[in-house]
């Protein structure tokens, strides 16, 4: 009944996707809430979890998505700290720019410090390229490696990633051995995805992994995060669900400069959600114990993906749906929220059909918030697509089970073994009569 990696059976709409108390007396034992969604955002928490240039890219997104003044100047002062201690002066300038003064003198434009920042880069560029000429000249591949590797580092800092990214793939050719082969590709990698290039990813993650050499636990997990990172991208959510799932407890605080272990805990968790079925979820989620230790990090998606696994789906939507404000603000899963929700809302839908013979539309409707015109359209949607086998009673308002007819099949069955059976025998006949009437090619007499 599960659909493919992509499928996506009909549109949901922007209703919200939480049950009622199905499962009230599991809601009372349990007494875990989500609140993650339900409560401001604690911005500085967030952007703790991260470093270097995705830190102010994420910050900025939220002051650009987040309707609050309060805390759109919260991320914006942030990421203004975190500027200063860089040399972005072109950033610098579009955070003051964004700020407008509105947090007091010490957070307007510092045109001195910009203007010294971007002389010492002018400098600073110039060694590097003489170096580099040198370097070239006397032929030193290793030289040459450093120096492109050099000025990748230095336009990354300075937020001209394109340049980065040339000089990055510029080592390539001076690279011998596979240690700087995999160094240059986490660089490409990283400059690849701050430039949505996810194609890139894809491509220099399997380099990387084609090393003659294995790379290091820790190199393994950032690549994982990486291919999984470029398959969501790609809305190949079961594809990116087992990169995440594949990751090692090793990647810890590793890669902060691009995923946090609790979006590794996210990703995975929402996307195996939407593409796996019951025994998956079971065998590659759940029993699994280095996900686990992910999982223990956001609480909240831990006990959805229990509740599903258990049929709890008034929780387990209820989690959704307070996550979903944060979700939104999550610089590379907010494309994706509303076609991940869809297919964990359909296959909800799904299982709770499936046991049933029959089932009321308006009892089925009430436990799902929403009402019967609404929920006909998403069975519709289901049918048509092949993922229930049922029949909507329009008129009395309930889903039927539609079963196999059993004595048809039976008789399918008889008369297609019944076609085998003479082919056979018409096979047998015909090489029978070939050997009779010596139709048949043999080999010729040994030499005594």
């Amino acid at each position: 009944m599960d659909g493919d990696d992509e499928g996506v059976a009909g549109p949901m709409g922007d209703e919200a996707m939480f049950l009622n108390g199905g499962d009230d007396g599991h809601q009372q034992q349990r007494g875990i809430k989500a609140a993650m969604g339900g409560e401001q955002m604690d911005v500085e928490a967030y952007a703790s979890l991260y470093t270097g240039r995705t830190k102010v890219v994420r910050l900025l997104f939220i002051a650009d998505r987040f309707g609050n003044d309060g805390i759109q100047l919260e991320a914006l002062r942030l990421a203004y700290d975190e500027i200063k201690k860089g040399e972005d002066s072109r950033l610098y300038r579009e955070v003051a720019g964004k700020i407008a003064c509105r947090l007091g003198p010490q957070y307007a434009l510092d045109q001195a410090w910009a203007d010294a920042v971007a002389r010492r880069a002018e400098q600073r560029k110039d060694k590097l390229d003489n170096e580099l000429n040198v370097y070239r000249t006397n032929l030193i591949k290793e030289s040459i490696r450093m120096g492109y590797n050099d000025l990748g580092d230095f336009y990354y800092a300075h937020g001209q990633l394109g340049d980065a990214f040339k000089n990055y793939v510029r080592t390539r050719d001076y690279c011998t051995t596979s240690k700087h082969i995999i160094q240059m590709c986490l660089n490409v990698i990283l400059v690849s995805i701050e430039l949505g290039q996810f194609l890139h990813v894809s491509n220099y993650v399997g380099k990387a992994e084609q090393t003659p050499e294995s790379p290091d636990p820790i190199t393994v997990a950032k690549l994982r995060c990486a291919a999984g990172l470029a398959y969501m991208e790609a809305k190949k959510y079961k594809l990116a669900a087992r990169k995440f799932l594949e990751t090692g407890p090793e990647l810890g605080n590793n890669y902060t400069e691009v995923i946090a272990p609790q979006d590794v805990a996210t990703y995975g968790g929402l996307c195996a959600l939407a593409s796996f079925d019951r025994t998956e979820l079971k065998n590659k989620v759940i029993d699994n114990i280095n996900f686990r230790n992910f999982l223990e990090l956001v609480p909240e998606v831990r006990e959805l993906i229990h509740d599903f696994y258990a049929s709890r789906y008034a929780s387990c939507l209820e989690y959704l749906e307070n996550l979903k404000p944060n979700l939104l603000l999550d610089i590379h899963l907010h494309d994706h929220v509303g076609a991940l929700y869809t297919q964990i809302r359909h296959k909800a839908i799904i299982q709770y059909t499936h046991p049933f013979i029959s089932v009321d539309l308006h009892m089925m409707a009430g436990a799902f918030k929403t009402n019967v015109s609404g929920l006909e359209k998403e069975l519709k949607a289901l049918i048509t697509d092949n993922q229930i086998q049922a029949r909507i009673d329009s008129h009395n308002k309930i889903l039927y089970a539609r079963h196999a007819d059993q004595r048809n099949a039976t008789f399918q069955r008889v008369l297609l073994t019944g076609v085998e059976f003479e082919r056979d025998v018409r096979a047998m006949l015909l090489r029978a009569n070939l050997l009779k009437h010596e139709y048949n090619q043999r080999a010729p007499a040994r030499k005594a």
